[in-house]
């Protein structure tokens, strides 16, 4: 059986009550004597607090979820870095979630384990529900956030990049090289993220007169391994002179199948990379990205998730130039 506080009330000869408030911390109530037999009583017994129950009866969660998709990408850390750091000011602890990718039935599964918990509040990552599964979670009156993902609907909240403009950016940068056939590998053409980058993408060529080519758009799943497929799709003698690549990873993979078969970067072939982790620094050459503020999303997100006057709103992208791209 599992020690309870009434065990330990009973080895440190004191009250329950006086238990429960050194647990709490409420050190105005008791002597430092008394302190020190309750946590002694507490480390001989090898008593746990039992969060669960305390939130049973109180009705008050103190613990965060976030949920996010199984995708292997570079960012996420940023942002859970952010989310922990300003919960824990404010004594909210942050528990994280698997969803799989575009999975219906993990995300009904993660969902219902997050409401029975009867969570503060819900951080989506970078995660677009399925219809039956967003109405669930709306029908659980428990606050939620979109995070580094927009949403198309008044009533749902996010913060996110712009992802035209990242599309934008992306592609304008290398016209302004004298780029004018320009591929754009790895994203998912069938989400929002995808449609908004290609979007912009596509004005950015077309503002220049430039051509387009529904060739030179390779979808995947922001992965390295994607990356690595773009360019073999791509070939040797492709007649593109610059890659965006849409996710760090995916740009590495890039990089790395391109010198496989002979090219070089950037003397033969730009390549930049959209996100701007720690990751464009541990490839040779260093990639040129769009940076996105990814520490900033997070701390944003626990803010919003906890005032519901913020509205929805985008943060910052930069282009930060480095040693992958090169003028033509």
């Amino acid at each position: 059986m599992s020690v309870t506080i009434k065990d330990v009330a009973k080895a440190a000869g004191v009250s329950t009550a006086t238990v429960s408030r050194v647990l709490s911390g409420k050190d105005f109530f008791y002597s430092e004597k008394t302190e020190k037999k309750v946590k002694k009583a507490i480390r001989d017994l090898g008593y746990r607090k039992n969060t669960a129950a305390v939130e049973l009866v109180t009705m008050k969660s103190k613990v965060i979820a976030v949920i996010l998709p199984d995708t292997k990408t570079t960012f996420s850390n940023s942002i859970i870095e952010g989310i922990q750091n300003e919960a824990f000011k404010i004594d909210l602890s942050v528990i994280i979630l698997y969803i799989g990718n575009n999975d219906r039935e993990k995300q009904k599964r993660a969902l219902t384990t997050v409401i029975e918990r009867s969570v503060n509040g819900i951080l989506l990552l970078s995660s677009q529900l399925e219809k039956e599964n967003q109405e669930l979670l709306n029908s659980s009156n428990i606050p939620y956030v979109y995070v580094s993902i927009a949403v198309q609907s008044e009533n749902i909240r996010f913060i996110a990049s712009d992802d035209f403009q990242i599309g934008y950016q992306a592609a304008n940068f290398l016209i302004n090289k004298g780029h004018k056939k320009i591929g754009l590998a790895a994203l998912e053409p069938n989400t929002f993220i995808g449609r908004q980058r290609i979007n912009g993408y596509l004005r950015a060529l077309n503002e220049h007169s430039l051509p387009s080519n529904e060739n030179w758009i390779f979808s995947g799943n922001y992965s390295y391994d994607d990356g690595v497929q773009a360019m073999k799709y791509y070939g040797s003698d492709t007649e593109l002179t610059a890659i965006i690549g849409a996710s760090d990873l995916v740009a590495i993979g890039i990089i790395n199948q391109a010198k496989k078969i002979g090219f070089k970067v950037p003397q033969q072939l730009s390549v930049m990379s959209i996100d701007g982790t720690d990751a464009v620094n541990i490839v040779d050459p260093n990639l040129t990205s769009v940076t996105q503020s990814f520490y900033t999303m997070g701390v944003e997100s626990m803010k919003m998730l906890l005032n519901p006057e913020l509205k929805s709103k985008y943060t910052e992208t930069k282009i930060e130039e480095r040693q992958s791209t090169g003028n033509i």
